[in-house]
């Protein structure tokens, strides 16, 4: 299959090239389209068939659901069959935004769609593209993150490229996302909702609208093996890099103290190794393994490589770069990841979630 990349305003999209990318839709087709969390792939969310391609795209296991996103509150009556006075409330805020709601689904959502469940997640996208796309195809848009299952979410066209190229038809390059981790997901369909995926919008955001909200153990560590998912990101390896990879979390002076001794022993072991760092922290990385990098060559031999993630004083960017950060190591082809730890604040339950996960929850505490 020849994968199109077509480059797209993404704040005033072609309608040529958003009608060409809907009719693929329409026919059956995948499109990789960017949102302000990360780049989704799309097909007619009503289609089993397309679903079934978007699982075998992404080498994604078939019990776990997709997100149909829509453009338009009118849109929900074809796909659930309830909505809840919870979910008006929170609609009512944050969407289009980087919320997923998981409601009763009707009988016209096959259940290609919703992993064998009873349930739908659907969301609205504030994307200008995605947006523009939804509206073009005239259907429902089911759209994971468009990588490889298992993989860091893309955040950039490359990215898709990377992972999809002749795996689908088309993916529109609109540049780099907004957010960079994918959206909060709130189940509506108990008599308390539960936060089966944290995001952009917080615990703590959602407790102020709604006064109780549950959280779902999946969220914070490993689930069930035997357990079916309700929600895409719960249950299977999620956003991995190719390398091993440890999270170090304490007091941040001896995280640094506990990551440059770990590097060190690996460096001299003959690996390549990763450090997730934040601007504060680079100097003073470069200045402790000054002398392991020279020993091991690193400027000629490319051996050790710092990764600045972002600011501890603005999360958002360390949000925004987290995926790109752990794709790049990737091509470093390095051989250990050890990254500092991200709690706190709006967005630490989303970043630690997704580098829990990315590390197969191997944490040591300090």
């Amino acid at each position: 299959m020849n994968t199109q990349l077509i480059l797209i305003d993404k704040e005033a999209p072609s309608a040529a090239e958003i009608q060409a990318a809907a009719q693929i839709i329409r026919a059956g087709g995948l499109v990789a389209f960017p949102t302000e969390t990360v780049y989704g792939l799309g097909g007619n969310a009503l289609d089993p068939t397309a679903a079934a391609k978007i699982y075998a795209a992404k080498g994604r296991p078939s019990d776990n659901p997709l997100i149909a996103h829509i453009a338009d509150r009118e849109e929900l009556e074809e796909l659930v069959s309830e909505i809840p006075a919870a979910a008006e409330k929170l609609m009512d805020l944050y969407w289009p935004g980087p919320m997923t709601l998981v409601f009763p689904k009707t009988d016209k959502v096959p259940y290609g769609t919703t992993g064998g469940l009873e349930t739908v997640a659907v969301r609205m996208p504030s994307h200008p593209v995605a947006r523009a796309l939804i509206r073009a195809a005239g259907v429902p848009i089911a759209a994971p993150s468009a990588n490889l299952s298992g993989r860091p979410s893309p955040t950039k066209a490359e990215h898709v490229f990377e992972d999809m190229d002749g795996r689908i038809e088309m993916i529109l390059d609109g540049g780099e996302v907004g957010i960079g981790l994918e959206s909060t997901i709130i189940d509506v369909t108990g008599e308390v909702p539960s936060l089966l995926r944290p995001g952009f919008i917080s615990e703590e955001m959602l407790k102020d609208v709604l006064g109780q909200v549950e959280v779902d153990a999946a969220s914070v560590g490993p689930m069930d093996p035997e357990a079916q998912p309700k929600a895409p990101g719960m249950k299977y390896r999620h956003y991995a890099p190719k390398a091993d990879m440890t999270i170090i979390r304490g007091d941040q002076n001896q995280v640094i103290k506990t990551i440059c001794d770990k590097a060190e022993r690996a460096l001299g072991r003959g690996k390549k190794v990763g450090i997730v760092c934040t601007e504060e922290s680079l100097p003073v990385y470069e200045e402790r393994l000054q002398s392991a990098m020279t020993s091991a060559k690193a400027g000629e031999d490319d051996v050790l490589h710092l990764a600045v993630i972002g600011s501890r004083k603005d999360p958002s960017t360390i949000a925004h770069n987290l995926f790109d950060v752990l794709r790049s190591f990737d091509g470093m082809q390095v051989d250990r990841i050890y990254s500092e730890s991200f709690e706190g604040g709006q967005l630490g339950d989303a970043i630690m979630n997704r580098l829990k996960k990315a590390a197969g929850y191997h944490i040591v505490d300090v």
